[in-house]
């Protein structure tokens, strides 16, 4: 016995899916606010004012070091490696320096003793891209379109050159973490 074709929908049948499957008309669809926050981000560079962006995505996760003499070290020896530093900031404030590193780092990133690495949920204010000296936040070595710093270099580095105080205690104060 053959079974009959599967009915195809109408137009009219498909259009009332959509329509039923949408939401609210006044509910925007999840995707629309990524893409809404990330306009508003270009925009307030674009406008050389700092930026809140989100860590992981598309875009990028960040190591904290301190920005003592060990970790202007382990940049300089990044220089070698890489042929000049990706993106660091230097917040004088803290004393921190924050390494900008490839999306979903933090997922495989051990810990460490000198450094911790965040991505998602967190975010982080970038300084406007002109902004190369304090006060406040800067860019210590100022973000290019071409790279990030890569984890297992940095990893090395700072394994190596052990950057004190460590960020651990003061990190997890800020973030409300228990220790």
């Amino acid at each position: 016995m053959i079974a009959p074709a599967p009915a195809i929908p109408t137009g009219a049948q498909l259009m009332r899916h959509l329509v039923e499957s949408a939401g609210a008309a006044r509910e925007p669809a999840a995707d629309m606010a990524d893409l809404a926050e990330m306009i508003r981000t270009l925009i307030a560079v674009e406008a050389q004012r700092d930026t809140r962006v989100r860590l992981g995505g598309n875009l990028f996760d960040v190591v904290i070091t301190s920005s003592g003499i060990q970790a202007r070290s382990a940049i300089a020896l990044m220089d070698e490696v890489q042929g000049g530093c990706g993106p660091v900031i230097e917040d004088p404030e803290s004393g921190w320096f924050y390494w900008l590193v490839p999306p979903g780092s933090s997922s495989r990133w051990a810990p460490h003793t000198h450094a911790v690495c965040l991505g998602a949920p967190h975010t982080i204010t970038l300084p406007s891209l002109n902004r190369s000296v304090p006060p406040g936040p800067y860019w210590f070595r100022p973000s290019a379109s071409d790279r990030l710093v890569p984890t297992g270099p940095l990893r090395e580095a700072l394994a190596q050159l052990r950057p004190e105080p460590t960020p651990h205690a003061a990190l997890a104060a800020r973030l409300e973490i228990p220790t």
